[in-house]
């Protein structure tokens, strides 16, 4: 049996916000089973509470944000992916601002510190999602789908007309292990003729080249290049993670996408929250040992039992 996860402590990280260019602190304490991840805003007076989940998202133009207004939090796909990665259910995360700090615009900082927090093993199994039918949604040319198969499995397709992107293909077979390997450390990229429309829309005021991938016309101007062949297709990976894991469960199921984006990943999650005939909700001991042993942590990371 696999039970759920949550933090062996409460850890803190202090950072900007990449949209906002607001620092922010944000302490993550350790909760109950069945809690889910939740964010309160302790900045504002009533505290409100948002549960991280499919149907409380909001706007979604190159972010994904929770909840609406003065109340929302926004950027919450890389740390929700994160989560998502370690196995970390339950999660309650206070936030004195209105954004998750974008850190170096991948997840490597937050499996760090919660590699070094370390994580508890509740007593109470998990649940999965498995997917029984397909489902799908389209804009125009860009399209997801959610389909059966034994464990998650994500087949990402993105298309930029740069000569360093062009069109990028991965296929990634979930495990905690391979995602802190292979998808957890892609940073966000964005082009350098973008970021006046973007600051005029009032997005990527923290931005930087400290937080993100910064191309122009025809190459990264990152001193450091980049941290993979591909590692834009697989930060696009790591956002669809980040999106999908607002189910709320973990998943057994290929998710296919072709130039995605969050908006997409969000619908294709109420699509299916919708087709009540396409999933069924599976204790983790019921299910097959792949889906299982797939959320087993690297040994340096093992959870702390309690």
């Amino acid at each position: 049996m696999l039970n759920q996860r949550t933090l062996a402590k409460t850890v803190t990280v202090t950072g900007l916000g990449l949209h906002s260019g607001k620092r922010v602190t944000m302490h993550m304490h350790p909760t109950d089973a069945n809690t889910g991840i939740c964010f309160q805003r302790v900045d504002l007076p009533h505290r409100p509470i948002l549960k991280a989940d499919a149907t409380t998202v909001g706007a979604t133009e190159n972010n994904t944000t929770l909840g609406s207004g003065i109340e929302a939090v926004h950027t919450v796909e890389h740390l929700l992916s994160v989560f998502y990665g370690l196995g970390i259910d339950n999660v309650l995360c206070e936030i004195d601002g209105p954004e998750v700090p974008i850190m170096d615009g991948s997840g490597a900082s937050f499996v760090f510190l919660l590699k070094e927090t370390g994580i508890q093993t509740l007593n109470k199994s998990k649940q999965f999602i498995v997917v029984l039918e397909p489902v799908e949604v389209k804009v125009e040319d860009k399209w997801a789908r959610l389909e059966p198969a034994s464990r998650l499995i994500i087949d990402s397709t993105i298309v930029f007309a740069h000569p360093v992107i062009k069109t990028q293909n991965k296929v990634f077979e979930f495990s905690c292990e391979n995602f802190i390997s292979e998808i957890s450390r892609a940073r966000t990229f964005g082009l350098l003729r973008d970021v006046d429309m973007l600051k005029r829309k009032g997005l990527i005021k923290g931005g930087s080249l400290d937080n993100a991938i910064v191309l122009n016309d025809f190459q990264v101007m990152n001193n450091d290049g980049l941290r993979f062949r591909d590692e834009f297709v697989r930060h696009k990976i790591l956002d669809t993670i980040g999106d999908i894991s607002l189910l709320g469960h973990e998943i057994a199921g290929k998710v296919t996408t072709y130039k995605s984006g969050h908006n997409l990943h969000n619908l294709l999650c109420r699509k299916l929250m919708e087709t009540p005939s396409a999933y069924e909700l599976v204790s983790a001991s019921s299910l097959e040992k792949e889906a299982v042993e797939a959320f087993e942590l690297p040994q340096v990371m093992a959870p702390s039992f309690h």
